[in-house]
């Protein structure tokens, strides 16, 4: 995440402002932009906003409905779009009843870390489509609240991705229950920003490998994906992983399937570009023996520097919360196994992001046949 800077008084603001604490002017991030920016009202054009970031053009823009109506969200749009939603809300097919309960609290946590998923996705330069506009290729986001007890009559809501479809429990987004949960799974980390993480590395395997000419470079890499997914999870809960999954697997649960190791990668290459970038963005330097480093923008960095970066900051912030009596916020190791599958994903990604941007060069096909669901 970049560092953002009030343009009226030049305070340091977060992802999620959307007022300025210093000087109290309203703030809206500019997804075109890719910056968060002061925002003025247009008195002469109700609903509008010029981004004061957007200059010299100042462009004019709308506030997000979730923003405008539910201050659940800060994203602006465009003047010009017709959507009544920003780029990230759009995505959204299903959302909890929010006059239940603390729905509304959790809703507005879920939106807050798909915002900054759907920012990592457009810094890396990938395809965000919604599924209304796209049915086959796009993506949506489903947040479901379990039934209460006396109504249910299946399962709770299962955290998980099929056909583009990326569900999440909105339990996940209480802080106590998704603790609760870590420890009877006997996991060593979980967040709710890591489940968007990797749910949306199974959206992006259906996008950019399933039908890849050179899938088999990555069946090579993380496994042949055609064995039975069922039949793996089961063997993965009944019999857990194997004694060495930490020499090759970055999770234990990586070592389920290869959708799941492809996932789980995925979402840890992009906690670690996303944390680069902030230390980058905010001038941090690392001192040690023999050596200085500063921390540079991954976006800019071969896989290598990015790896050894990562090695230099790792020890930092884990230092850090341990001298606050906090768990480390990174307690993964990454083997040159792990390592490797890391560098794949992001040649795989830089490669896609080149396609991208040339109309003719499409990077993947997703046809109407239906995937399994893919849970957790």
């Amino acid at each position: 995440m970049n560092t953002f800077f009030c343009q009226k008084c030049d305070e340091r603001l977060f992802f999620e402002n959307t007022v300025c604490l210093s000087c109290n002017s309203a703030l809206g991030f500019l997804p075109d932009l890719l910056t968060m920016s002061v925002i003025e009202a247009q008195p002469n054009a109700a609903g509008s906003w010029v981004g004061v970031a957007s200059a010299p053009n100042r462009r004019l823009y709308r506030k997000c409905a979730n923003y405008a109506v539910e201050n659940a969200c800060n994203w602006m749009i465009p003047i010009e779009e017709p959507d009544a939603f920003c780029k990230a809300c759009r995505l959204n097919q299903t959302i909890p009843d929010l006059s239940g309960g603390n729905n509304r609290e959790m809703w507005v946590k879920m939106e807050a870390a798909k915002r900054r998923l759907i920012y990592s996705l457009l810094k890396l330069k990938l395809t965000v489509i919604p599924k209304t506009a796209d049915p086959q290729r796009g993506m949506a986001f489903q947040f479901l609240a379990d039934p209460a007890p006396q109504f249910a009559e299946g399962d709770r809501v299962l955290t998980g991705h099929a056909d583009g479809v990326i569900t999440i429990n909105l339990a996940e987004a209480d802080d106590a229950v998704r603790e609760s949960m870590r420890l009877n799974m006997r996991e060593v980390y979980r967040t709710l920003l890591g489940h968007f993480r990797h749910e949306c590395g199974h959206y992006y395997w259906n996008l950019l490998v399933r039908f890849h000419p050179n899938i088999d470079a990555v069946r090579k890499m993380f496994g042949d994906e055609r064995i039975d997914y069922q039949t793996a999870l089961q063997k993965h809960y009944q019999m857990g992983p194997p004694p060495s999954w930490g020499a090759t697997y970055v999770t234990p649960y990586a070592a389920a399937h290869p959708w799941e190791d492809w996932a789980e990668t995925w979402a840890h290459y992009l906690h670690i570009m996303d944390t680069l970038e902030t230390a980058a963005a905010g001038g941090l330097e690392i001192h040690g023996r023999k050596e200085q480093r500063a921390i540079a923008n991954p976006y800019e960095l071969d896989f290598p520097s990015i790896r050894e970066h990562w090695h230099a900051l790792r020890f930092v912030i884990n230092s850090l919360n341990r001298s606050m009596g906090m768990a480390d916020p990174y307690p993964f190791i990454l083997s040159d196994a792990i390592t490797e599958k890391l560098a794949f994903i992001h040649h795989w990604v830089s490669d896609a992001a080149k396609k991208i941007e040339k109309p003719n060069s499409p990077v993947g096909t997703v046809n109407a046949i239906s995937s399994p669901v893919v849970a957790n």
